[in-house]
């Protein structure tokens, strides 16, 4: 069985602050103390982004706006973020696992040297099936890296151990900070279904409200749920739901190599997106800037992805093989859309996004069956190229903002 490590660092932004604070030469230390980082309002950055755990006393929650935490909290800190530093400490963390990994391997050779899934700026899968074999249980492995992640950096994380994915992301967020702790599918009747289903990874506050109607409450509740009712009430997240409070996920950690880290674009909303259509509109947009990128490039893609990040600053992705690589914007929206259907559980939305990845050179032939349906020609399709390479020279010579669809 693999074992994979969930590593999650404890009130990221602010920690790496106040750590930074403290090499400084600063008296204070942030986390022992009501604190929250936070920001400009005009700039849709006036919510809480991390709170200590002093703050979280005062009912502070992250996601709220600043005004809120301060009427709850009159001596509340303040400070504002600080992405480039908060990248430089990511970037630290991730080196460092890779480095520890590969000296713990088996051996002394590296061996073992663990494969690292960054999903955010301060967490990570880690495939620790091998690493772990050099000590008597994978807690002792766990703690190990916990200890020295603090000695060497002097902030502190969580670690989730199970395994598939899933379940090493939900035992990273028991009890904090500076916690190990073990789901493994044996444990979970104990030590997960107990808890309330908002607890549950990707039970998004809508979600939660229809299930409490359905008389679900726990997570054991929802495990126990037929799920075709599920998927009557919340389509294909339903059951997607329902496989996770049943602790069914992924035991595939993926490195993505360089070369595969394609090409996206994503955008903060001035206002949430509360509809299919205003999201739609916003994924038009986003499409045609991608596929004009691919098509500069010289490049198709054969996958794509499609991020939300909701008002409570919770963020979910899905991703899909296509059949065919392109670089057409309008292909590309209508898989951004049949993506977002099946990703979207009717949250206020605050980003969106879409990736492009596993590129192709745009000169290399596509392979087709018989039975493609693309097989012979498509007129329209050859029109619509034409177009987006008029359209292109056109931007070339004048300028983005030359010539836009009437969406725009």
């Amino acid at each position: 069985m693999s074992v994979i490590f969930h590593i999650d660092v404890n009130s990221a932004y602010l920690s790496w602050t106040a750590v930074e604070q403290l090499k400084n030469g600063a008296k204070r230390d942030l986390r022992l103390i009501p604190a929250i980082i936070g920001g400009d309002q005009k700039s849709r950055h006036g919510v809480v982004l991390a709170k200590s755990i002093p703050a979280k006393k005062y009912g502070i929650r992250t996601g709220e706006p600043v005004a809120n935490a301060f009427r709850k909290c009159p001596g509340l800190v303040m400070e504002s973020p600080d992405h480039k530093l908060y990248r430089q400490y990511s970037d630290r963390l991730m080196d460092f696992l890779k480095e520890y990994t590969r000296v713990c391997g088996a051996g002394g050779q590296g061996e073992a040297t663990a494969t690292i899934e960054q999903v955010s700026v301060d967490e990570c899968y880690v495939d620790v099936t091998e690493f772990v074999k050099r000590y008597s249980s994978p807690v002792d492995g766990a703690m190990e890296i916990k200890n020295e992640v603090y000695r060497r950096f002097g902030f502190t994380v969580n670690v989730g151990i199970s395994g598939n994915k899933l379940l090493a992301k939900m035992a990273s967020d028991f009890e904090k900070p500076n916690k190990v702790h073990t789901l493994f599918p044996e444990e979970i009747q104990v030590k997960m279904w107990p808890l309330p289903v908002s607890e549950l990874y990707m039970a998004g506050r809508s979600s939660v409200e229809i299930l409490q109607k359905l008389e679900i409450h726990t997570i054991g509740d929802l495990a126990c749920m037929d799920p075709k009712l599920l998927e009557l009430h919340l389509k294909s997240h339903g059951r997607k739901l329902w496989e996770f409070a049943n602790g069914i996920g992924s035991e595939v950690v993926e490195a993505e190599p360089p070369e595969a880290k394609g090409i996206g674009n994503s955008t903060t909303l001035s206002q949430d997106a509360v509809t299919e259509e205003e999201a739609g509109e916003v994924l038009k947009v986003l499409a045609a800037s991608v596929g004009r990128r691919l098509r500069r490039a010289g490049q198709k893609a054969k996958m794509l992805s499609v991020e939300i990040k909701y008002h409570t600053f919770e963020s979910v992705s899905h991703q899909r093989q296509l059949s065919k690589a392109t670089s057409q914007d309008q292909e590309i929206f209508e898989e951004a859309m049949v993506l977002f259907r099946e990703l979207w559980e009717g949250t206020p939305i605050r980003l969106l996004g879409i990736r492009s990845s596993k590129l192709t050179e745009e000169s290399e032939p596509v392979q087709m069956s018989l039975f493609d349906p693309l097989f012979q020609p498509d007129p329209k399709r050859e029109k619509k190229e034409k177009i987006n390479q008029a359209l292109e020279k056109v931007r070339k010579k004048y300028g983005d903002g030359i010539v836009r669809k009437g969406v725009s």
